[in-house]
């Protein structure tokens, strides 16, 4: 058998890459740069495979070494500031991304991407003011017009952002429902007509969004909701709404439909920012009360706390704006305290394992749903939280809720302050600088013995 070449190992790394077995491509790339050290492309394949794979600082390693071989090649240039936008180092990344420009002005997304960071450094104006001249010269750039949304949502232009993001209807996100209804479009009259709502993104999201129900109902709408299963239970007997479901039919009594995140289209006028609406409210049956009252009951005297580390694994970003359950154990030296973990799902597993059930309990393992998380949570004192579904549901529900933020929090926290309008029962902490989950651990955790100790 003839001995593979480095161009032959080379090549299929590649091509392992491409066709998604990161395992066979790292352990070729590896054998590649032993041998070859200065193959920039490479390097930065590599940094790109990392990135891919969640090992974000590895990736910045390896973009660091390409850079430093090819420092005008435009796919390192582009490699290198997308992991830097990544890491929070938006400055440098804006800094390469207008010299990629130089080079190729042709690269259209660094654009959108140089929004993206100005928005992620909390400058919303700035980005706003660097994208709307973008979209007059690129109108077909889906990217730029999303990130205008963003960057407007960040400045609580709610009007003009809703609008700007009907561009996601272009990207590769999402797909548009095929449904025999006509579908709502802005301007459009919804007095005495049947509007079917239906669901979009995540668990969180749907939350979020309901509050603008009842205003739409206010203008003469009837409701028929559809939702995702987990959801549905905490949604029945919502105010105003007909039907709700987990999904429609065709023969269903509706005049129009709309998505989720176009409700807020109805309540905004284009240029009109607009007070917050206050949050839905939610049901929570009385067996989830009852089941949730049993998993407390023999900690009744002490100050019991919710805590959840982590949202849906398969949410693209969800490597930055969680951590491990074990962030929470320090907590557990505080006296008189009772921590309960709200978390379900694939990370329950080390969680198991290394002991941690002994120190914060579970009852979210078995849930059936989130009216029974919703009814657990309302046994709690407080709830500490990542940026997930849980947030949304504990401020809705108008419990204490202390959010733990990544450097680039999702809109409703903005970059800077305490608190957000959108729910008022909430305090947010923050990274101090990225990646920087300790400054925000120990900011929450010095307010927790304060908070307990006012609990005698």
């Amino acid at each position: 058998m003839a001995i593979a070449t480095w161009a032959d190992v080379r090549h299929q790394s590649v091509k392992a890459h491409r066709a998604g077995r990161y395992d066979e491509a790292l352990e070729g790339y590896s054998r590649v740069l032993q041998q070859h050290p200065s193959d920039a492309g490479i390097w930065t394949n590599l940094g790109a495979l990392y990135r891919s794979i969640g090992r974000h600082e590895m990736g910045r390693t390896a973009q660091i070494r390409a850079y430093a071989l090819a420092p005008n090649d435009a796919g390192v240039l582009n490699n290198y500031s997308n992991i830097l936008s990544d890491l929070g180092d938006y400055e440098h990344s804006i800094e390469l991304r207008n010299k990629s420009l130089q080079i190729d002005p042709s690269h259209l997304m660094h654009h959108a991407m140089i929004g993206r960071c100005l928005r992620g450094l909390g400058r919303y104006q700035d980005a706003i003011d660097y994208l709307v001249p973008m979209i007059e010269a690129y109108p077909n750039e889906t990217e730029i017009k999303l990130q205008l949304a963003f960057a407007q949502l960040g400045a609580g232009q709610y009007g003009a952002a809703f609008r700007s993001y009907d561009s996601r209807w272009n990207s590769d996100e999402l797909d548009r429902p095929e449904l025999p209804f006509t579908k709502w479009e802005d301007g459009l009259s919804v007095n005495g007509k049947t509007l079917l709502i239906l669901p979009e993104q995540g668990f969180g999201d749907m939350v979020l969004m309901a509050r603008f129900i009842p205003l739409i109902v206010a203008m003469g709408a009837r409701v028929r909701l559809v939702a995702k299963k987990p959801l549905l239970r905490m949604f029945e007997g919502m105010e105003g709404v007909d039907w709700v479901g987990p999904a429609a039919s065709k023969d269903d009594p509706v005049d129009m439909w709309l998505s989720l995140m176009d409700m807020p289209k109805l309540v905004y006028g284009p240029n009109e920012s607009g007070a917050v609406p206050t949050p839905v409210k939610l049901n929570i049956p009385v067996e989830s009360i009852d089941r949730a009252k049993g998993l407390t009951a023999k900690h009744r005297d002490m100050f019991k706390v919710g805590v959840v580390w982590s949202g849906s694994a398969t949410y693209k970003g969800n490597t930055f704006r969680s951590f491990t359950h074990r962030e929470f154990l320090p907590m557990a030296n505080i006296p008189n305290i009772q921590l309960f973990s709200l978390y379900k799902g694939p990370f329950l597993e080390a969680f198991h394992q290394d002991g941690s059930s002994a120190l914060i309990i579970d009852t979210a393992s078995t849930d059936r749903d989130f009216a029974d998380c919703a009814a657990t949570m309302q046994e709690m004192d407080l709830i500490i939280t990542s940026d997930t579904a849980t947030a949304h549901i504990a401020g809705s529900l108008g419990i204490p809720v202390w959010v733990m933020l990544h450097w680039d929090a999702f809109w409703v926290y903005r970059h800077k302050g305490k608190t957000t309008p959108w729910y008022p029962s909430m305090r947010l902490f923050r990274q101090a600088k990225p990646q920087d989950w300790a400054s925000a651990f120990d900011a929450v955790n010095k307010a927790l013995a304060k908070e307990v100790s006012k609990h005698g």
